[in-house]
């Protein structure tokens, strides 16, 4: 279950994905917009394992996160950025791509042995919201324990055996593979 808090953050996410995407050779220029999103939960539940999916120009792309309550040991120069978050502290945000956390989650989808998480909106009163993500991801293909490819660029999606295949309201693309 993936629990969200109404919180105050900063950078916000749009910041975010436009620094991860600044930062890609093909992320092109001008204003990101984000689609939506997708989660994972971490087994041991310290890291929080998210892909944004943002439209910049004709770019359509997946923006793989991950937010740790303290820095990945030799990870800096996969650090985006670190974020404020008014119930949770500081956070170091990371490309997933190369956070072993995320690749494990991404690894257990396609396998089929771990499926998108739930999630939850916690707000300042104590009520609790179940939110309907408005992107979701399902397996295609048969389930393998290959290498894990993200793709990026959604553009020119990867290929393997399995596939994670995200959708949203106008969109489908392929943003995992294995084997």
């Amino acid at each position: 279950m993936a629990v969200l808090h109404r919180a105050e953050i900063s950078p916000s996410k749009l910041e975010v994905a436009t620094a991860w995407l600044d930062d890609q050779p093909w992320g092109g220029t001008g204003a990101v917009e984000l689609i939506g999103g997708y989660r994972f939960d971490d087994p041991d539940g310290e890291v929080g394992v998210e892909a944004l999916i943002a439209r910049r120009g004709d770019l359509i792309a997946q923006v793989p996160l991950t937010y740790r309550g303290a820095p990945l040991d030799g990870a800096e120069s996969h650090l985006i950025t670190t974020m404020e978050h008014s119930a949770l502290g500081r956070r170091w945000i990371y490309d997933a791509t190369h956070d072993p956390v995320a690749q494990a989650c991404f690894a257990r989808a396609l396998a089929d042995e771990q499926q998108q998480a739930a999630v939850e909106l916690h707000h300042l009163d104590g009520s609790v919201e179940q939110i309907d993500p408005a992107v979701k991801v399902h397996l295609a293909g048969e389930p393998s324990r290959g290498s894990v490819v993200l793709s990026g660029d959604l553009r020119s999606p990867v290929d393997g055996a399995a596939r994670l295949v995200a959708t949203w309201d106008g969109g489908e693309a392929v943003v995992a593979a294995a084997g």
